[in-house]
């Protein structure tokens, strides 16, 4: 006969960032620039299509009258010096994927709750740290020397857990024994993670707290909302959740192991030639590693372990992804000049921190490009270690449509800024003119194709037309006067190819006769 051993019971962290988005800004720019927390009204905005909204104010804008959700305009006529910055979601949204990572110091797994929140499960764990008391405690105390704001609790679910950590007191626990229901009915509706417009109509019934939900019958508000078969839409299936009636699905945040190769080596090395092979295998190790995973490096860490212990880190950035060793080596060469090997070099290890999708390339092509030239990214990696991160700039696209605007220089290791998606142009020409020179043409109607123009004191004759591609102004940010434009790919009777635009329509109101530009070149 054996014994069943019961399984312990669930006991969930959830951990609150109600500051998450200003303490960020406040990390990075706002300790730049040697701010306190609070030392003047601040809000973070987003831009919307009726004008800059705030999406997070710090604690002397809220205590100003500045809230959250609420126009800028509004938030400066209760509050004139209220300063501003741009938000970024996606920033806050990696920065919290990290602490999520992080955060398994206190459970096996977390996840993320979206978008200033964590869960993490301490099952089992609290008498490592000598209770969920002190978990709480050393969890309160770890967020604070990260200089961030939180509210934490445990709960045998995740929905009561949130529900204490927002709008219970602080470090509340619910024991797995207690009365869910009768601890958590002072908690009001808002607690069950319900969306805003449902919470109007709870409220509009009478129903501002978590009891008065069940004082009434379950039918009756399954009668109301069994049409909503989403979570945040009906308040029984987050109210069961919260209860543990039903399971509540979490997705874990996985760690994902930077590729990483090392050497070993028998015996310490002090000379540059020896470094320089360990390092050129390494690297192969590294193309190979990340080869398999189709990826390719954007930061590179080398760390050179010596016989007394003493380790020297090098980091290298690259402009585009890549898993070329020969282009590595070249690279971290200039960085290994200034390394004291002192009694010996023991261990060499190259990591790769950030990596980005890499697809198979044809080898025979890109033998080819290197003994004809240097690919662009390769010569902004060798410009950028010579002169510096700041000497250097590249092109990256811009979303505008206008052709003059579609590009802007931003330094080679500066991310990318976030897009809603890649503009899909149409055909552009080989070489666009740094701007457009006004071009005199003729032609049958004024709303037609042209017959033949003069540039730079020759006539050309027309042969073929495609056309036109007509782009509007940007009404945002062009004046109401401004003129669309219809582009034309031309080519004339000697076969060269130009592209030609005209400068608004025929009685438009917007002034007098169209002009007529040229502004690019075609193959």
């Amino acid at each position: 006969m054996t014994d069943e051993v019961s399984s312990p019971p669930r006991r969930i962290l959830s951990v609150w960032l109600p500051r998450l988005a200003i303490d960020r800004w406040r990390l990075g720019e706002g300790c730049a620039r040697g701010e306190g927390p609070d030392a003047d009204p601040l809000a973070l905005i987003a831009e919307t299509a009726h004008g800059p909204r705030i999406d997070a104010v710090n604690d002397a804008g809220r205590a100003a009258g500045a809230r959250r959700g609420m126009m800028l305009a509004d938030a400066r006529t209760l509050c004139p010096r209220l300063k501003v910055a741009p938000s970024d979601p996606e920033g806050d949204l990696a920065f919290l994927g990290k602490l999520a990572v992080w955060a398994q110091r206190w459970g096996p797994w977390s996840a993320l709750d979206a978008p200033d929140g964590l869960v993490i499960d301490v099952t089992a764990v609290a008498h490592l740290f000598g209770g969920e008391t002190r978990l709480l405690a050393d969890a309160q105390a770890a967020f604070a020397r990260r200089r961030l704001t939180a509210r934490l609790a445990i709960a045998p679910t995740a929905g009561a857990a949130w529900a204490l950590s927002h709008f219970g007191p602080e470090r509340a626990i619910l024991q797995p024994g207690d009365d869910a229901a009768a601890c958590l009915e002072e908690l009001p509706v808002a607690a069950l993670r319900l969306d805003d417009e449902v919470l109007v109509v709870l409220r509009r019934l009478g129903l501002k707290r978590l009891g008065d939900l069940h004082g009434i019958g379950r039918s009756a508000l399954h009668r109301r909302f069994r049409n909503r078969k989403s979570p945040a839409a009906n308040p029984l299936i987050r109210m069961d959740q919260l209860l543990g009636r039903v399971s509540e699905p979490l997705l874990p945040v996985v760690r994902r192991q930077a590729p990483l190769v090392q050497r070993r080596l028998l015996e310490p090395i002090r000379h540059r030639e020896l470094l320089d092979q360990v390092v050129a295998d390494l690297a192969g190790d590294m193309a190979r590693e990340l080869e398999g995973k189709g990826q390719g490096a954007r930061r590179l860490e080398i760390g050179l372990w010596r016989v007394d212990g003493e380790v020297a880190m090098r980091h290298l950035e690259l402009s585009a992804a890549t898993r070329d060793p020969a282009h590595v080596c070249r690279l971290f060469s200039a960085k290994l000049d200034d390394v004291d090997a002192g009694f010996g070099i023991e261990m060499v290890r190259l990591r790769a921190s950030w990596t980005e999708p890499l697809a198979l390339e044809q080898g025979d092509i890109e033998a080819a490009a290197e003994t004809q030239g240097t690919s662009l990214a390769a010569c902004l990696d060798r410009l950028t270690v010579r002169l510096g991160e700041k000497a250097v700039r590249r092109p990256v696209l811009h979303a505008s449509h206008m052709p003059e605007r579609a590009q802007r220089w931003r330094p080679p290791l500066e991310r990318e800024p976030a897009a809603q998606e890649e503009l899909r142009f149409h055909a552009r020409p080989l070489k666009l003119l740094d701007r457009a020179e006004k071009i005199a043409v003729l032609y049958a109607t004024p709303d037609g194709h042209p017959k033949a123009f003069r540039w730079r004191g020759q006539v050309r004759e027309i042969a073929r037309v495609e056309g036109p591609e007509r782009i509007a102004p940007e009404w945002w940010r062009s004046k109401s006067t401004a003129r669309l434009r219809d582009y034309y790919r031309i080519e004339d009777t000697a076969g060269c190819r130009y592209w030609i635009y005209r400068h608004g329509l025929m009685e438009d109101g917007r002034g007098g006769l169209p002009d007529w530009f040229l502004q690019g070149l075609c193959a």
